[in-house]
């Protein structure tokens, strides 16, 4: 694609790098095929193609965005399965990304949506204050209806029916390996799943110190910036991911650190552009370290050697979170470890559409976000499993709210067959 910025906008960094990602654009249309909002509401502009038109005549031109662009990039779930798709390598990441940081700086949005934006922006980050909101919407949902915003009406009814108690695992603390240690890793505990799960992080540290790890809980790390990275709150996104840079680079300096763990792919694939984030601040070295030695937890538990065992007499349905094998390209390491493990694995049809979860796109794009979940249920549950795993608190709330069958994190299921209590979910309903 031809572009034409000028010298002097070409000195900004990222206009730079949208200039590199727009020029190696072919426009040759093969993202439309696997991009969700295409297949849902078939506008061109609802593609990849269609909005890096809209970004590259918004950037080139230096104009203040329009309701129109606005509309359509806010469409996008930045689920990235058009760059697994891309013949081109075009990394559209990064370009949307700019593209929301430019919005968020130079476009007024509609005073309803600023103060959405500012509430999710406040509380979802902060385990507490979720925690908090959680309690509350769970008390309002029963009069969801009385809202006349579908974004309200989404928030509600996201409340689960009970809220776990706080981990204390998720305090500053080092958990040590049971036997000969192998390695020394820092779980990232995150900040959403603090409040809304918190059998994910105690599994993962019990599993870990299992195989042979040292688990550390940084003291100062926390959020890794990823729900306000995708608003365009570039400023707040980078304060809450230099806390953790330099949380992990204390441990990294100080005792040492194989790998920093992360169990929310979403979280993964943020951290993993740390480099890219930090790269023209002083940060950009520590950034580049920690997106180096930053791990999905299969990643490293493919290192870990899981023992083979015997059939669990289970089918399990494998959701593959769009950050997992689309912005991080792991497709077969959990499936390889749920089978292992002794789980029959199958996958569902179109596995890699999105489920609509999204970070808050299902709050803030309800309409669609419930046609891609009610999808994706359907196809889930056309394969009759007695459990269904993924590797992303999001879509597991996401899907989980949409069907009566078990929902757990990859984690839990590995945890449980090597010696680990049975998932409180399953618990439940098996």
């Amino acid at each position: 694609m031809q572009t034409t910025f000028t010298p002097e906008q070409l000195k900004d960094p990222a206009t730079q790098r949208s200039n590199e990602i727009l020029r190696s654009c072919v426009h040759c249309g093969f993202c439309t095929a696997t991009c969700p909002t295409y297949q849902v509401l078939g506008d061109e502009l609802d593609s990849p193609r269609g909005r890096i038109y809209l970004i590259k005549d918004m950037l080139e031109n230096d104009r203040d965005p329009d309701e129109k662009t606005v509309k359509h990039i806010d469409r996008c779930l930045s689920c990235l399965a058009c760059m697994t798709t891309c013949p081109s390598g075009v990394h559209y990441m990064h370009l949307v990304d700019h593209a929301r940081e430019y919005i968020e700086q130079r476009y007024k949005r509609p005073l309803t949506d600023r103060v959405l934006r500012w509430v999710l922006s406040k509380i979802l980050p902060y385990p507490m204050r979720f925690r908090a909101a959680l309690a509350a919407a769970k008390l309002g949902r029963p009069f969801s209806f009385l809202m006349p915003d579908a974004r309200l009406r989404a928030m509600l009814e996201m409340a689960p029916k009970t809220i776990p108690p706080v981990s204390r695992n998720d305090d500053p603390q080092v958990f040590p390996a049971e036997g000969e240690r192998k390695m020394r890793v820092a779980l990232m505990t995150g900040c959403a799943q603090r409040a809304l799960n918190t059998d994910i992080n105690d599994a993962t540290i019990r599993l870990l110190t299992r195989l042979g790890c040292d688990v550390v809980i940084a003291d100062g790390a926390g959020c890794c910036g990823a729900l306000t990275h995708h608003m365009g709150k570039t400023d707040e996104s980078h304060r809450t991911a230099a806390k953790n840079i330099r949380a992990w680079m204390r441990e990294f300096r100080g005792q040492g650190l194989d790998a920093v763990v992360i169990n929310t792919s979403g979280c993964g694939t943020t951290v993993k552009d740390y480099g890219h984030m930090f790269r023209t601040t002083d940060l950009a070295n520590d950034a580049a370290k920690v997106a180096e030695i930053a791990m999905d937890i299969s990643e490293l538990l493919i290192k870990l050697d899981v023992p083979k065992l015997p059939d669990q007499g289970l089918k399990v349905a494998y959701h593959a979170a769009c950050s997992l094998q689309h912005g991080q390209q792991i497709k077969t390491y959990p499936k390889d470890l749920l089978k292992r493990a002794g789980f029959k694995v199958v996958e569902p049809a179109d596995s890699h559409l999105c489920c609509g979860s999204a970070g808050t796109y299902n709050l803030m794009q309800p309409e669609i976000s419930k046609q891609l979940k009610d999808r994706k249920v359907q196809t889930l549950q056309a394969k009759s499993p007695d459990i269904i795993a993924a590797g992303n608190i999001g879509c597991m709330m996401q899907i989980g709210s949409g069907t009566d069958i078990p929902m757990v994190h990859t984690v839990e299921l590995l945890d449980w067959a090597t010696g680990g209590p049975k998932p409180p979910a399953l618990s439940r309903d098996l």
